[in-house]
């Protein structure tokens, strides 16, 4: 049995609103921080990998970034690398104060974005002794060079155009408005993106997991801290701290995944699920399934065996 407790903690001065799973029994157990896909919430991809993780006796806490879903800080909707990255560790430092929870045996499993904010955050955090991640893609890289690494680089220099904008108008007391992520359509969103952009319609604008809190716009100024960012520069100083990275044989971002990996420079593995794209691993079965027994086993090997 697995009891969810709505939990709030700090990040760097903002409030942090989180799900923590405790399994039956659980006292200095292993942990593991699941961070949800770009424009999500806890309640979509990370809660359920959170979930089934917890089934298997990890304490899990899922939460909602700053500035989205129900955590705070404005401008509402924004998306900034560097305070992504430090959400992790704040979500760190909340279980190392949970008596159900081993503050040495401390993991950290990242989808979508997060999986590459979770990068930097592991390379920089010693407390974090094993990274897994599911369909991890650098966002700066897929808003810079689109999905599958072939965008026109005229694309994202258009979007600085609007975040300068933006900015200024803010300054001069006027409302910039946003920067939307969505069509209005599937049709539309494959018109402009490919199948990759009509399975992400699918999953965050349809009935499939429409949360009414995760985020169909980008403050403006998301963009140009995109900018220069680079997930996978820091990745080298994880060192010899395990990494596993899941990712679907028919995955449109697996590329980004491979750049990661061949960075990586002590044990690692890919773990590829047959016929999976990118967006069937938040969701879909029986891919999940296939995600979360490979990682339930690296996190046992790296973190300690899980209550039983």
């Amino acid at each position: 049995m697995v009891t969810m407790l709505d939990v709030t903690f700090d990040s760097a001065g903002i409030q942090i609103a989180a799900h923590l799973y405790v399994p039956a029994g659980a006292s200095a157990a292993p942990a593991i921080v699941v961070g949800h896909p770009g424009t999500g919430v806890k309640e979509q991809a990370s809660g359920l990998y959170a979930s089934r993780l917890a089934e298997q006796g990890f304490v899990t806490v899922a939460y909602d970034a700053a500035y989205q879903g129900a955590s705070g800080g404005l401008p509402r909707g924004l998306e900034d690398p560097a305070q992504r990255i430090e959400d992790i560790k704040a979500a760190v430092s909340f279980l190392t104060t949970r008596p159900e929870v081993d503050s040495e045996s401390i993991g950290v499993l990242g989808i979508c974005a997060s999986g590459g904010y979770s990068l930097p955050a592991t390379a920089g955090d010693h407390r974090i002794k094993a990274l897994g991640t599911v369909c991890a893609v650098d966002v700066a890289r897929q808003f810079r060079l689109g999905s599958n690494g072939t965008q026109d680089p005229a694309v994202f220099q258009a979007m600085l155009d609007g975040a300068a904008a933006a900015r200024t108008a803010r300054a001069n007391g006027e409302d910039p408005g946003v920067l939307p992520l969505f069509p209005a359509t599937a049709d539309e969103a494959r018109a402009i993106g490919g199948e990759h952009a009509a399975e992400g319609f699918d999953y965050y604008c349809t009935p499939r997991a429409d949360h009414e809190r995760a985020a169909k716009a980008f403050d403006w100024t998301s963009v140009d801290k995109m900018a220069t960012f680079d997930v996978f520069a820091p990745v080298p100083l994880i060192g010899q701290r395990s990494l596993l990275m899941v990712v679907g044989t028919r995955a449109e971002t697996a590329w980004m995944t491979i750049d990661a990996f061949q960075r990586a420079v002590g044990p690692k593995e890919i773990f590829w699920v047959e016929g999976a794209s990118h967006v069937d691993l938040y969701d879909r079965e029986p891919f999940v399934a296939a995600a979360v027994e490979r990682l339930g086993a690296f996190f046992t090997q790296n973190l300690g065996v899980p209550v039983s």
